[in-house]
């Protein structure tokens, strides 16, 4: 009863962070000086009076508090609006989250089973030759910019043809059996998840080491050791049980910043992910697009968190929480 309580209790919260996210992105983003209708008053086929019922449509027409208060208004009752296009925001969010849920469910799986091993490797070899070596892959790993590493592997792949280049299937997808579109699928996902992999994997395995490394001089384990317990237990029953539990809130905030460094990743594979559509939505200034877009993102990064505190209780059940 004491979870169910917390969860409701965080599920309450929740509500006054989205409202103060959606004024403030709403807000900014109207204070940009970017039109919505700009590629429709480009294009010479357009007429006036077409003009003049897109701007009526998206309520380009009425004072900034006034739109913020119609959208905060339908968004409320779950209607999303449509985009500047035309289409309905809904199947454009559908169409997306599946992919970039794809895309960090994989970059997560595999960075928690190699960066955790790697973590323990490191604090058990302090200051040894495997150490300093994994220290200095990490540091390039933190160094390196998702952008310019992403474009690194993009003219590999151009010169090679070992991978694709772009998109998440094949133009002939449509044709190939169940196991094909499988393989074609995962296929397109290895240069994505190659660059958030890497990213993601230095700071997960240097947050590790230290942890571990603060454990290990902890009294309890010098207790441990002084009662002549083996290595092993004092190691892997003792100190790695506790390392671990920090490790554990982390991974809330995987999904975050997963979604804010994959947007640039996405778009320079032209990945058809959450990501790339926020940052296509913000250079067009489509409010409802983006409004919606960072709404799912926030509930994203609260839903981690709570997750993570619930399974840190698990793991752990002297955590208490309130």
């Amino acid at each position: 009863m004491q979870l169910l309580g917390y969860v409701i209790k965080r599920i309450l919260q929740t509500i006054p962070l989205l409202f103060l996210v959606s004024v403030i992105s709403f807000f900014l983003i109207r204070l940009a000086p970017v039109d919505p209708l700009a590629e429709l008053k480009l294009n010479p086929s357009i007429t006036q009076e077409t003009l003049n019922y897109e701007t009526e449509r998206l309520g380009l027409d009425k004072p900034v508090i006034v739109q913020y208060g119609l959208w905060l208004k339908s968004f409320v009752k779950g209607d999303l609006g449509y985009c500047t296009t035309g289409e309905k925001v809904s199947d454009k969010l559908l169409e997306r989250i599946p992919n970039t849920l794809l895309l960090t469910g994989f970059v997560i799986l595999f960075t928690w089973l190699v960066g955790i091993p790697l973590g323990i490797v490191a604090a058990l070899h302090w200051r040894r030759p495997i150490d300093r070596l994994l220290t200095i892959l990490s540091s390039i790993g933190m160094a390196i910019p998702s952008f310019f590493f992403a474009l690194l592997l993009l003219i590999f792949a151009v010169k090679t043809g070992w991978f694709p280049t772009g998109g998440l299937t094949s133009y002939n997808f449509s044709e190939m059996t169940r196991f094909q579109k499988i393989v074609d699928i995962l296929h397109h996902l290895v240069l994505p998840v190659i660059v958030l992999f890497t990213i993601s994997l230095s700071g997960l395995q240097r947050q590790m080491r230290g942890n571990l490394l603060d454990v290990l001089e902890s009294d309890y384990v010098k207790f441990a050791r002084a009662k002549g317990l083996s290595e092993t237990k004092v190691i892997y029953k003792h100190a790695l049980r506790n390392a671990l539990n920090p490790m554990v809130t982390l991974l809330g905030f995987e999904f975050a910043s997963l979604l804010s460094g994959a947007a640039l990743t996405e778009y320079v594979f032209q990945y058809p992910g959450l990501g790339r559509l926020i940052l296509e939505a913000v250079m067009k200034s489509d409010i409802n697009l983006v409004m919606a877009s960072l709404m799912i993102g926030t509930i994203m990064l609260v839903v981690g968190n709570l997750l993570a505190d619930i399974l840190l209780k698990l793991v752990d059940p002297r955590v208490e929480v309130a």
